[in-house]
């Protein structure tokens, strides 16, 4: 008999498991396949390091700008792989070593819930006071003809790839397909992205995504938006456009990047009586789903799927089975796209507030501002955009393009989550030279705006 059971062992689960083995509970993690989960095999960990050496190699080959000239740069696929192999063995070591030490006890196998309090793995029985439920999620197959064939990658499959394609057709302008096609772009492939939206990013502040599809098609990146992807032929890609006719591109090879779906198959949810659908396990703010006892945490909820947000939620939900009061503030979790610019945001966009009906000020200025972005960026292209309630001038969203976005992220979300207002951020010291001063001036920029219209 446990005091928890978690079943799946990504950046939910596993921080989940130690939180309540810290706290002095009897835990134990089922992992059927990866420990550290989708993010650190085939997700966040792998994407990143292959975006991390395209940036590279597209720093070597503009270094004449910065006044450093190189030989023609060539990239390495098999040891970017190899790389991307020896960085995930080396985490992964480091998610077994955050369990030992909080004392959770590994089981490996399918586990599938046979009631509220047990769960069975190859017919072996395991109770538990709670059973939080952090399974994940996997690729989206969308119904296309040949989505199938043996030249269409996902997410999960891409990783394995050692031969760079003379030319990828990706299906799917969302953050996965977006990064993938900065990094096939920089190593030189030609990239056309084929996107069922008007825009690209959905869900980002449209403003935002505007400009980075600019700077994108600027870079070389083609894209086809408003299209619908009808078939898949060896080398082809069938597709319905934007004025309804018919259209065929060529492309040496595919990837389906139209998102992922929660990992709810063969989990005994319905035995157990536990609500859900297709988009996920429905869960309060405190990680409880309809069934008492049992929980659920990260891409099997839908709600936010970000291992960050996986993280925080499966923590919360430990807190609030074991008394403490706790509760996920969605609003303040920040998001990144890991392109090149990047894209990081917090809080609500401008077309969520229109919607809401809030009354907010708006501002947004080039991250030029900032002399450190300048020193770094030789075509520099990049803004910050905050927007603060009307009032009050509390800061209700903060929405960024340009590197490194991602760095000065986490002190919006901090603003946002304490419901801090501009007077208050005013007085804050951000150090010189930073691309977060660029923060502080859109931020004051709404003080400044406010005190002309007082």
């Amino acid at each position: 008999m446990y005091d928890l059971i978690v079943v799946g062992a990504g950046p939910g689960g596993y921080e989940a498991a130690a939180h309540a083995g810290k706290l002095g509970k009897k835990v134990a993690i089922i992992e059927k396949k990866y420990m550290g989960g989708t993010c650190l095999n085939v997700g966040c960990i792998p994407a990143k390091t292959f975006l991390h050496s395209s940036k590279i190699f597209r720093g070597v080959r503009e270094a004449a700008k910065y006044g450093v000239r190189l030989a023609s740069p060539e990239f390495d696929m098999p040891t970017l792989v190899e790389r991307k192999n020896r960085i995930v063995g080396t985490l992964t070591k480091g998610v077994e070593g955050i369990l030992k030490r909080a004392g959770v006890e590994v089981i490996s196998g399918h586990a599938k819930l046979v009631s509220r309090n047990a769960v069975e793995i190859d017919s072996k029985r395991y109770e538990a006071s709670n059973i939080l439920i952090a399974t994940g999620s996997r690729p989206t197959k969308p119904p296309i003809a040949g989505i199938d064939s043996p030249d269409v990658f996902d997410s999960d499959t891409i990783f394995g790839l050692t031969k760079i394609p003379s030319s990828i057709a990706i299906i799917g302008g969302g953050y996965i397909g977006l990064e993938f096609a900065c990094f096939f772009n920089e190593i030189g492939s030609r990239v056309t992205v084929f996107e069922i939206l008007p825009q690209i990013a959905s869900g980002a502040d449209q403003e935002i995504a505007t400009r980075l599809l600019q700077i994108m098609k600027r870079n070389g990146v083609e894209f086809r938006l408003s299209c619908r992807v009808a078939k898949i032929e060896p080398q082809q890609i069938h597709y319905v456009s934007s004025d309804g006719s018919q259209q065929t591109a060529s492309a040496e090879m595919m990837l389906n990047s139209t998102g992922r779906s929660p990992m709810i198959q063969d989990l005994g949810l319905e035995a157990v009586g536990i609500d859900f659908t297709a988009r996920g396990i429905r869960t309060s703010d405190r990680g409880r789903t309809n069934a008492p006892g049992v929980w659920a945490c990260g891409d099997v909820t839908g709600k936010c799927m970000l291992a960050h947000a996986a993280t925080r939620e499966g923590i919360v939900a430990v807190n609030n089975m074991f008394g403490k009061n706790d509760r996920v503030r969605y609003n303040g979790i920040p998001s990144v796209i890991y392109t090149h610019p990047e894209v990081a945001a917090v809080g609500l966009t401008e077309e969520e507030l229109k919607a809401q009906n809030i009354e907010y000020r708006k501002s947004i200025v080039p991250m030029g501002v900032a002399g450190r972005f300048l020193i770094e960026n030789e075509n520099p292209a990049g803004v910050v955009k905050v927007l603060a309630g009307a009032r009050y001038g509390e800061i209700l969203g903060v929405h960024a393009v340009g590197d490194p976005a991602s760095e000065f992220i986490v002190a919006a979300a901090a603003f946002v989550e304490s419901e801090m207002c501009v007077s208050d951020i005013s007085d804050i010291v951000f150090p010189h030279p930073t691309v977060s001063e660029a923060l502080r001036e859109a931020i004051l920029g709404i003080k400044l705006g406010a005190e002309l219209n007082a």
